[in-house]
């Protein structure tokens, strides 16, 4: 049965300080709206630049608590305001040294349901992430919001097919995969990755990349965000690798129990075989 939600997610350049880029991602919000969003996504700690170029302390700064921080708290003005639900990716302090790369998640009345914090934190040049975050200790958590079951993976997490999978167990419908890659690093996986694991997870994907360079360094994010399907297309055009975009697209959540049905690879699974993957 066909149930269309309309979901939105934008790819944004830095505009130098938090209160300009959060103002911006309020009114890209906005514009979703008046196109008829019901959710929105944004892109890696998106109130911030991609500051894990360098290893510098002055850039704990940015940090703040989850849910109770300025951003969030100010995001969950916006849901009520717009009556979308709004996927918001920070850096979240929880206590003095326990850093994460989080995402909140906020229901269409504005109710806060919940975080992600990221599991796999990359540490190679340009992505020094170990030297800010922790690895997430909240599991594989999926929301039910006033659109359906929604999850998130942030990132480097995407390589791991692990977290897709316990995800799509967990009941997701949807999972938004903010991003910051750099051009060159990861062009060629970045079309692939997701839309394959759409495919084995059989849900919808949302993969936002910011775009262009920031001033701590010389990665060239690409964006080409985009929605794919749970047969692996992607859901009208993907974004540009240059400019800033708002994508909007309609989303039929009636193809998930569709292709469960004809592909049935949650039925062939063989989880009484897999004790190995899991081990240290």
């Amino acid at each position: 049965m066909s149930h269309v939600v309309r979901a939105a997610l934008v790819q944004a350049t830095w505009t130098g300080d938090t209160e300009s880029m959060i103002a911006k991602h309020e009114e890209h919000a906005r514009e979703a709206a008046r196109q008829g969003a019901q959710i929105i996504g944004f892109q890696e700690v998106f109130n911030a630049p991609y500051f894990c170029q360098v290893q510098e302390p002055e850039h704990y700064r940015w940090a703040e608590p989850v849910p109770d921080g300025p951003t969030v708290s100010r995001m969950r003005e916006l849901a009520r305001e717009t009556g979308m639900v709004i996927v918001v990716p920070v850096f979240e302090l929880e206590q003095s040294g326990f850093y994460y790369n989080t995402a909140a998640v906020i229901d269409a009345d504005g109710s806060y349901l919940g975080k992600y914090r990221k599991h796999h934190i990359p540490q190679v040049k340009g992505f020094w992430e170990k030297y800010y975050f922790k690895p997430g200790n909240v599991g594989w958590p999926v929301f039910d919001t006033a659109v359906g079951k929604v999850g998130v993976y942030i990132c480097y997490d995407r390589h791991f097919p692990e977290g897709w999978r316990q995800l799509g167990l967990n009941g997701a419908q949807l999972v938004y995969n903010p991003s910051a890659t750099s051009r060159g690093l990861s062009g060629y996986l970045w079309q692939l990755e997701q839309p394959a694991s759409a495919v084995a997870n059989e849900y919808f994907i949302a993969a936002i990349n910011r775009v262009g360079q920031e001033e701590y360094g010389d990665n060239d994010f690409y964006g080409t965000s985009y929605f794919v399907d749970p047969r692996g297309q992607f859901v009208g055009d993907v974004a540009s690798d240059k400019e800033e975009e708002l994508l909007v697209r309609d989303l039929d959540f009636g193809l998930i129990e569709e292709v469960r049905q004809q592909w049935a690879f949650y039925r062939d699974r063989r989880p009484d075989a897999y004790e190995g993957l899991v081990e240290p």
